[in-house]
């Protein structure tokens, strides 16, 4: 029997099919996986944080609504204390809850003294520091957002300091950067850009960055994603990257190389592993998928 992802034969099991989980959202992005096993993500136009857990489903509730108003959350993440991180679109700020998502504190509301424009994605390195997206897809799209005037001269890719709280860009040589992931030794920040959405001459390009703490050197052009756009991503243990598109999640090697793609039949928004079971769970347009994987993600 052929593999059926040509070129993912060490990273997905030959018998992997992707399972469709649970539909009904708008748009889905920010899937994250918590430690009872469950996975958190959002419906940005239904402005709400969506739940699903195998053992709360029926084929009548396949998931439940976690937060609503969710203040148009987008992307999720976890520290390595096991806090819940997210980008608010409506609140044009990086969250951060203590208790699982029950409340949520403000972490990043400025940069320079102006208000941020849209906080997209999040991740957070391992010595605490957070690192996250500012495009102005909360203030340009109707249903992601409540508005506003876009206030910073440019989008940029912002580092919380863990010790001061201080907002420091450290990434600003892209148009419209969104997704983001470190490489498993925290030495390369991959950063997506997908101005494309609102320009056809935008880019829709993966870059990478050498990091070194808090310092980032000079990018260069990773991969260009297409069809479609590299929205969401994240790295296994090996270094491979995973990314959405608009054909499904295309996996690249540590040097660039696509390797093969996980063929979805919708538009994806982000993906992310579990770091219970071996799982890569997509979030697409109006549902949640989950793959069987050989390999664990690098982080949350």
């Amino acid at each position: 029997m052929s593999h059926p992802y040509p070129g993912l034969e060490p990273l997905i099991p030959a018998d992997a099919r992707l399972e469709h989980l649970a539909s009904g959202t708008a748009w889905g992005e920010g899937p994250v996986c918590l430690d009872d096993g469950a996975v958190l993500w959002s419906d940005i136009p239904g402005n709400r944080v969506l739940r699903w857990h195998p053992g709360e489903t029926t084929a009548q509730r396949p998931f439940r609504v976690a937060l609503h108003p969710a203040h148009f959350h987008n992307g999720h993440t976890r520290d390595s204390h096991g806090r819940l991180y997210a980008c608010s679109h409506g609140e044009r700020a990086v969250l951060r809850s203590d208790d699982g998502g029950h409340t949520w504190v403000a972490i990043a509301t400025h940069h320079a003294g102006r208000r941020l424009n849209s906080p997209n994605d999040v991740i957070v390195a391992r010595d605490g520091g957070v690192w996250f997206s500012d495009p102005p897809y909360g203030l340009i799209q109707p249903l992601e957002g409540y508005g506003g005037q876009q206030e910073q001269e440019a989008c940029r890719v912002y580092r919380v300091d863990p010790g001061t709280g201080a907002v420091e860009a450290r990434v600003t040589d892209l148009r419209w950067p969104n997704g983001l992931a470190f490489s498993p030794d925290e030495t390369v920040l991959y950063v997506t850009d997908t101005s494309r959405t609102h320009d056809p001459a935008g880019r829709h390009h993966i870059h990478a960055y050498p990091v070194s703490g808090s310092e980032v050197g000079e990018g260069h052009v990773f991969a260009q994603v297409s069809p479609g756009m590299p929205d969401g991503i994240r790295t296994d243990e090996h270094g491979n990257l995973w990314s959405s598109s608009g054909n499904g999640v295309q996996v690249y090697a540590p040097d660039g190389r696509r390797l093969g793609v996980v063929p979805v039949p919708e538009a994806i928004g982000n993906l992310t592993f579990s770091h219970l079971e071996p799982y890569l769970y997509i979030a697409a347009s109006s549902s949640l998928y989950r793959l069987p994987v050989s390999v664990r993600g690098a982080r949350f």
